[in-house]
């Protein structure tokens, strides 16, 4: 790309998505970079009016609730060369067809990472000081300052992290202030970039046996389905806590029940199978159980950090300056 050429963009997001992500200000400065369309807020791109303006398109600008990217799209796309993504996972967005047709495909991943990891870091805190069964406690009885039997400290605590993914990572970084031992589970991981960031690696049953606080990281993944299954939980010592902000499929919900029902775990859970749990599940009475309505991603304001990672590769695009935050189509089938 030229320095002084000025792609053709186009916003292709649900309506949510759109007016929660790009206020005055980012629309100023994604007007100063490229020739914008009108944001299209649809779940297809199908019409005869947007295949007019999908064929003078160089660049979609992506977010929640956009369609796939298919053939059909592609074809009405000829100039199409990059798709930058304003959330998370571009899992269920991009197609083979897109790299098949060489075109770039980035995302605010990195961006989303931070409230997640921030999330997870009072989750773990409070977990540590057993905040929910302190909670419970004092309510039923307000009038004596009731506390849990067993430890209520966060001081050489052992926490296994499962995945060091970009959450994972992030994670790790900001445990290092604290007084823990850190784990990390990840077959994929350099021992030594582990070691570096304050954590060590081990095998994942190793992990589960010595933390007493273990939070999910991982893809969702055929063989992560289920990853924690009754067999692997009933490894985690009694009084543990379980932290999921990852994927709810990858926690057996039956077996998680079980151990949460019985007092033996505890559990702090942003995603899970389903999502939302059934109403009679006992997950959502139990005073050891807290879930969270998936909000540890990116919420409100902090959707601006994701849409200005995708107006800084815009800005990288426009000037032909190199990407930053790039999705391969090797990386495609192994990321969350």
């Amino acid at each position: 790309m030229s320095s002084d050429h000025r792609p053709s963009v186009l916003l292709v997001m649900g309506d949510h998505a759109y007016r929660t992500g790009f206020d005055d200000e980012r629309l100023a400065r994604l007007r100063t970079i490229a020739d914008v369309g009108t944001p299209l807020r649809a779940a297809a791109l199908d019409t005869a009016d947007e295949r007019v303006r999908l064929a003078e398109v160089d660049v979609l600008i992506t977010g929640w609730g956009a369609p796939v990217v298919d053939e059909t799209v592609l074809d009405a796309a000829p100039r199409l060369r990059a798709i930058l993504h304003t959330a998370g996972t571009v899992k269920h967005l991009v197609t083979p067809a897109c790299y098949e047709r060489g075109i770039l495909v980035t995302t605010a991943a990195e961006a989303n990472a931070i409230p997640v990891a921030e999330y997870t870091l009072a989750a773990v805190l409070f977990a540590g000081k057993r905040v929910l069964q302190s909670a419970a406690l004092f309510r039923h009885d307000r009038t004596e300052k009731v506390r849990p039997d067993g430890d209520k400290s966060n001081y050489r605590r052992t926490v296994g992290i499962i995945g060091y993914s970009r959450i994972g990572r992030r994670v790790v970084d900001l445990l290092r202030p604290f007084d823990l031992d850190v784990l990390v589970a990840d077959p994929f991981a350099d021992a030594d970039r582990v070691e570096a960031s304050g954590a060590r690696l081990v095998e994942l049953d190793d992990l589960l046996r010595r933390s007493e606080i273990v939070s999910v990281h991982a893809p969702a993944l055929p063989s992560t389905r289920h990853m924690l299954d009754k067999e692997r939980l009933a490894l985690i010592p009694d009084g543990g806590t379980v932290i999921n902000t990852a994927r709810g499929v990858i926690i057996d919900t039956a077996a998680l029940e079980h151990e949460c029902s019985s007092g033996r775990l505890s559990a702090i859970l942003d995603v899970t199978e389903p999502e939302p749990l059934p109403a009679g599940s006992p997950l959502w009475e139990l005073p050891n159980v807290l879930i969270t309505p998936h909000v540890a991603g990116a919420q409100d304001t902090e959707i601006h950090r994701l849409v200005d990672t995708a107006l800084d590769e815009l800005e990288r695009y426009a000037t032909g300056l190199p990407p930053l935050h790039t999705v391969t189509a090797d990386e495609l089938p192994h990321i969350a």
